[in-house]
């Protein structure tokens, strides 16, 4: 019964965590539940015999030591124990003192029994827990990162954009790493770049200090000792420009800013006809390259640049006269970039202690209408009713340019006697006979060499009757051999060798002259020398007006020292130009700037063969795209030739007269001039043999006056009104038709005539791309919907693909 008694006690000790307190007077054991817990009644039974015994917990009576049974039994007189007798009172007491040791460590074996059963499930439940928190932990390692990266995430976008909208609207530049976007007014991106590529992006800027700050709203941003960089914008509501200039701080260090060449922003155009003859400088490569007019055998630039280039979806760049400009375009790095650096040559005049790089980004809905925009619209001013009529001459009528000789003697009053002969017998509109510069015996003489011409005048008189103008071509050079030359030294009318004092003329060699000194039309005194001359040759001779051949930027001499520092070699061209425009010329020979009409600009002397052809296609749009719209091409069949290629500047000398030209090239040639601004001849058709050539030639005139003309009459005042050129790439007609702004191969003569030429060899069928509306066939005068390909489609070797533009309303 007392084992019964103790295994419920344990049990309520480990299920309560109970405490016990035992009765030494009663011999009972009473257990203590803490009070908050509710406990119900719990009794525990002895079998039959013992019913009587039991035992109650908070009840009123107490379990004793002794039970009844036992009580009814006679205690024995002694007991021996541990040799020591005991009384039965004595055993009594003593059983109570053991029984509650016994008691005790029950109660301690309960215990220990209560901490074990507890651990048991605690170890159970801990191993469960410890995994959970292990996946809790790293969930919540993994949300503090993420937490830390959104934090920083945000900091560094909300500083970005505190920074976007704390310049200028649609323009997005963080100045830690010089990233800029600009933006349409959709918010969709039209260009982004890195400004400042040579500056480290450990290097930060800061505000620059109020002395260094503009009044005229300009953002202003230095990197200590090394650049400073303004930004301004100015919204003309139909479209917005930003203006970019960076001031370099120190010594070595070159400000460069570069653009994507994305594909998904559009195509880049413009500056000027390149050494790869690509059509689009998006698929160009080269390496930075002083920006100036050259040869294209040798140079990057062809005879005509100008420091503007626009982008097919609505973006342009015009970069300022005054940055000594170098170009790149990589397409592995897919960047346009643009140096202010200063040179030996080129740029050899520091206009600024330190390079400076300044240009402007202009944006708007079109790229049709940025160009408009973008490119001269005074070429109306000042032009007079004769200056007019000498620019529709040259667009109706041919310029016939004096075949070259193999020996000066060679060319003589006989000479374009006879060459005036065969063009009467050819049958061709009349026009404007060319007559190269050795019509003087050296070059810089500005007086007819009497040897070869002592009649000259009569013979001059006699073309002017027969319904021909003449024209004399001019050169800014005096040979050393020249008379002129002497008196232009003693007279200080030449540029000078730098660092000379203007006591050493500085030569150079240019065509037929191997030595020759150049005029320096800075100085007034050899503008006034020179038109004095001019117009002498005018009254004497009456001549109608002048060829300016002024060579390009590479012809002048390497440590040329003008009166008036030079922005570029260039600006000598320019200048010159602007100086005799009273004096009256056709055209120019090269040009950094639009000449002021009638003068028309002349491409670079082309190669008489088929590369030569598409050389010609490519330089007329070119030229139209950067804002010249009078070009006057090469000769028909090409302007000399050459079989290799050439490393080294060769114009020194005169390239000799092309043999005949091969007869189906020289057809090719005769089509696609028909529908230039101008046409000029050479080598006349009537020298290949049987009539063949002169029914061509004939049929090509009728097509020229008849379709061309007109167009070319109506587009002219457009040009002139809005800068936009006679000649225009398909994209002119229909900005947002992607076929049209990678065909290379057309173009359009206002927005009225679509044309495809043949431009290689054996070929009588081509691939024709026709832009949106209703077009007429100008072979078989079939109408074709636009917006389409015509494949394989036939152009026999006397013809040439054409098409005419239908009324809106036309149908089949």
């Amino acid at each position: 019964m007392i084992v019964q008694i103790t295994i419920a006690a344990v049990k309520v000790l480990i299920i309560f965590s109970t405490r016990q307190v035992v009765d030494d007077i009663s011999g009972s054991v009473t257990i203590s539940v803490p009070p908050e817990i509710n406990v119900p009644r719990i009794q525990i039974q002895k079998p039959d015999d013992d019913s009587d015994d039991e035992l109650e917990i908070h009840g009123k009576r107490r379990d004793r030591f002794r039970t009844r049974r036992r009580a009814s039994i006679a205690p024995l007189p002694a007991l021996r124990l541990n040799d020591k007798e005991m009384l039965a009172s004595d055993f009594d007491a003593y059983s109570v003192a053991s029984n509650q040791a016994s008691i005790t460590s029950v109660n301690s074996l309960a215990s220990l029994l209560r901490e074990k059963m507890q651990a048991f499930p605690q170890m159970i439940r801990k191993k469960k827990r410890e995994t959970k928190d292990y996946k809790i932990k790293i969930f919540v390692i993994i949300m503090f990162f993420m937490i830390i990266f959104l934090i920083g995430f945000a900091y560094v976008g909300y500083h970005r954009k505190l920074l976007t909208y704390s310049y200028f609207e649609k323009i997005k530049f963080n100045g830690n790493d010089r990233i800029l976007r600009i933006l349409s007014r959709d918010e969709k991106e039209v260009i982004s770049g890195q400004l400042g590529k040579t500056i480290g992006m450990d290097n930060k800027p800061f505000h620059c200090l109020e002395d260094n700050r503009k009044q005229d709203g300009s953002v202003c941003m230095e990197w200590n000792g090394i650049a400073r960089l303004y930004m301004n914008f100015l919204d003309k509501d139909v479209f917005r420009c930003y203006t970019i200039k960076w001031q370099s701080l120190s010594a070595g260090n070159y400000p460069t800013d570069c653009y994507e060449l994305k594909r998904n922003n559009g195509l880049w155009f413009g500056g000027g006809i390149t050494k790869s003859r690509e059509w689009s400088l998006s698929n160009d490569n080269f390496d930075f390259t002083p920006f100036s007019s050259g040869d294209l055998k040798v140079h990057q630039f062809g005879n005509g640049v100008k420091r503007y280039f626009i982008n097919s979806i609505g973006v342009a760049i015009q970069i300022s006269e005054k940055t000594p400009l170098h170009l790149s375009i990589n397409t592995t790095t897919n960047e346009f970039c643009m140096r202010a650096q200063n040179d030996d040559f080129t740029f050899v005049n520091h206009l600024t202690e330190l390079p400076e790089l300044e240009y402007k980004i202009c944006t708007t809905d079109g790229m049709k209408s940025l160009h408009m925009l973008m490119t001269q619209k005074i070429l109306w001013d000042g032009l007079k009713v004769s200056d007019m009529q000498i620019i529709k001459s040259l667009m109706f009528e041919p310029v016939w340019r004096t075949p070259h000789s193999e020996t000066m003697e060679s060319f003589n009053e006989t000479t374009i006697y006879n060459y005036s002969e065969d063009l009467i017998a050819l049958g061709l509109p009349l026009g404007h006979i060319l007559i190269n510069e050795f019509w003087q015996e050296n070059v810089g003489d500005f007086t007819v060499d009497q040897k070869r011409f002592p009649n000259l005048f009569k013979t001059i008189d006699l073309l002017h009757r027969r319904g021909f103008k003449i024209v004399f071509t001019i050169q800014p050079f005096i040979s050393t051999d020249s008379e002129n030359f002497k008196e232009a030294v003693r007279k200080k009318l030449l540029i000078y060798e730098r660092h000379s004092e203007r006591s050493i003329p500085a030569l150079t060699r240019y065509k037929s002259s191997s030595s020759a000194g150049v005029l320096d039309i800075t100085n007034n005194a050899s503008v006034y020398w020179l038109k004095e001359k001019l117009e002498k040759l005018k009254a004497d001779y009456k001549v109608n007006s002048f060829y300016l051949d002024l060579g390009t930027g590479y012809n002048l001499p390497h440590y040329y020292q003008c009166r008036q520092t030079l922005d570029n070699p260039d600006m000598y061209a320019k200048l010159f130009t602007e100086s005799l425009e009273s004096v009256g010329f056709i055209g120019v020979s090269t040009a950094s700037s639009v000449p002021k009409p009638p003068a028309f600009l002349s491409t670079q002397p082309l190669n008489s063969s088929w590369d030569g052809l598409k050389e010609l296609m490519s330089t007329v749009m070119n030229y139209g795209v950067i804002g010249y719209p009078l070009i006057l091409p090469g000769a028909v069949g090409g302007d000399y030739w050459l079989n290799k290629t050439m490393t080294k500047m060769i114009s020194f000398y005169s390239l000799g007269q092309p043999p005949e030209p091969d007869e189906e090239l020289y057809i090719r040639w005769l089509q696609l001039m028909t529908f230039m601004p101008a046409m000029q001849f050479s080598y006349l058709p009537s020298y290949y043999k049987g009539d063949q050539m002169k029914k061509l030639a004939k049929d090509l005139a009728i097509i020229r006056q008849q379709t061309v003309n007109p167009v070319l009459d109506k587009t002219l005042s457009e040009s002139l009104n809005e800068g936009v050129p006679l000649i225009r790439p398909l994209w002119m007609l229909d900005p947002n038709d992607t076929s049209c702004l990678s065909i290379s191969d057309e173009f359009s003569v206002g927005e009225e005539l679509i044309v495809a030429p043949i431009l290689d060899p054996g070929v009588e069928e081509r691939e024709v791309y026709l832009p949106q509306g209703v077009w007429k066939d100008g072979i078989d005068s079939s109408l074709r919907k636009g917006s389409r390909w015509i494949h394989n489609y036939k152009v026999p070797r006397d013809k040439i693909a054409f098409f005419t533009k239908m009324p809106d309303k036309t149908r089949f």
